[in-house]
């Protein structure tokens, strides 16, 4: 019994002293002050509990990840310089007139660019119809990234696209996130790679370690075809975006297709997350030298490897240049405090802030922690709108009269600080009412939600939705 009682005493001792020095790294590590408190502080008095969540949620090596991360993006960046023309040149805009745009060429290292046409895509059937026939008409290189792939109707209708145009001598460049096609099988990316599609998976560590990684996701989904079109948004590839599969169905969600010289920023994102992935720089094409239109295009890629929070910074002065209107649309409503609080301010200049959510849940947690930030921003004068059809899965924003922004992030922390996202901001009147016109149906399909949806819950539902926000710097 004394030796029984000392190996377990010799277990717990150990378990505290890693849970020091596990501390220590996350003290050192996570970019939040709450996080990082949460952390050390779980750490040091319940190791036992807190390094299993550590391993699958912190940091890990994600130092080392970060600096590899910066020294390819230098050599991506000038590897995009010795490919700029004089024609690319003439697109880029000093000083954008909107102070919407104004930091963001800095923040994100990207010229804002003139020259450019965007389409919008308001569905599934629209985005996949655009994609697909994108892609039938390749000729060289097509990208094609997206954060989950499933093996199903339309998954294998990709995969058979993808296949065909490999064997008629195009380029094909295949990236998947390796948590978010976790269900996706062995054989569906062995198929593309025997009839020679370059397949690859983004994991922010490599082999057995990434399997307990969940932060730290590429949550992009981008198709970019010849260099001259590029596809982004918030649909991935699966039977449910296209409105198949209930419980959610129909599925709403957004797309976009980019042309002009925008598209080649797209294709640098595009290549730098394949050269961490594949350790190889993907063939890239130079878009048609004549303007596609008159739009203002910023490209804002974002993610845990910049050297400032460029996500939750692009958020604060994107709202912060609202004067009359800011509508957003997002499927996951868990802001930080610096979002938060320019939501806010933004209600007190008088400016009519509408914010729509699901009116279903996919996460049961996240939803819990949304409707709490939901009855806290309705208090402070924010009008949130649930939808009512089925589950809303698109991140569109919309900006006084002229911007607009369709991309892949979400407005929680996991899109702010932990996922590696992709967003397009666009200065033009006319397709800023396209949106309008796109999101007033989207409104009409909704409805407004007060305070009584969180004061009319069971006490132990309330419970549930304080407890939830607990998490919101992992949710």
């Amino acid at each position: 019994m004394l030796l029984s009682t000392s190996v377990v005493a010799t277990i717990v001792l150990c378990f505290h002293v890693i849970g020091v020095f596990a501390a220590m790294h996350a003290v050192m590590t996570v970019r939040t002050a709450p996080g990082a408190i949460a952390w050390a502080g779980s750490l040091l008095l319940i190791p036992y509990l807190a390094l299993v969540p550590y391993l699958v949620f912190g940091s890990s090596n994600f130092v080392g990840y970060v600096n590899a991360r910066r020294f390819y993006r230098a050599q991506m960046r000038e590897l995009r310089h010795g490919m700029e023309p004089r024609e690319r040149e003439a697109c880029i805009v000093r000083q954008p007139h909107h102070p919407g745009l104004r930091a963001l060429p800095r923040l994100t290292g990207l010229h804002c660019l003139s020259g450019n046409h965007v389409q919008l895509l308001v569905d599934g059937q629209a985005t996949f119809a655009a994609i697909f026939a994108a892609l039938k008409s390749a000729r060289r290189v097509a990208l094609v990234q997206f954060f989950i792939v499933h093996d199903d109707e339309l998954g294998r209708e990709l995969q058979a696209l993808l296949c065909e145009r490999a064997a008629a001598g195009v380029e094909i460049y295949f990236l998947y996130d390796s948590i978010g096609c976790h269900a996706l099988p062995g054989h569906y990316v062995r198929r593309m790679a025997e009839c020679g599609v370059k397949v690859s998976a983004f994991a922010p560590h490599r082999g057995f370690v990434n399997r307990f990684q969940l932060n730290f996701r590429n949550h992009r989904k981008l198709v970019v075809v010849d260099g001259e079109r590029a596809f982004i948004g918030g649909h991935n590839v699966g039977n449910e975006y296209m409105g198949r599969r209930p419980p959610l169905a129909p599925w709403r969600d957004t797309h976009i297709e980019v042309r002009g010289p925008a598209v080649l920023d797209l294709q640098m994102t595009f290549a730098e997350d394949w050269y961490w992935a594949a350790r190889e720089v993907p063939t890239l094409l130079l878009p048609p030298p004549e303007p596609a239109g008159a739009m203002v295009c910023q490209v804002v890629p974002s993610g845990p490897a910049d050297s400032q929070e460029t996500c939750s910074l692009f958020f604060v002065e994107a709202i912060q240049a609202a004067r009359n209107r800011l509508w957003i649309t997002t499927p996951y409503f868990v802001p930080d405090e610096a979002v938060f609080a320019v939501l806010r301010l933004a209600v007190l200049r008088g400016v009519d802030v509408r914010i729509l959510m699901p009116g279903r849940a996919d996460h049961k947690v996240v939803f819990a922690a949304s409707t709490l930030y939901a009855y806290q921003a309705i208090c402070a004068g924010i009008r949130i709108y649930r939808y009512i059809p089925g589950f809303l899965h698109q991140k569109v924003m919309l900006i006084d009269d002229e911007l607009a922004a369709v991309g892949t992030a979400n407005l929680d922390n996991r899109s702010f600080r932990l996922n590696f996202e992709l967003t397009v901001m666009t200065a033009d009147r006319a397709f800023a009412s396209q949106v309008e016109g796109m999101l007033l149906a989207d409104f009409a399909q909704a409805r407004e939600i007060g305070r009584d949806e969180y004061l009319a819950a069971p006490g132990p539902r309330r419970v549930a939705m304080h407890v939830a926000k607990l998490f919101a710097p992992i949710l």
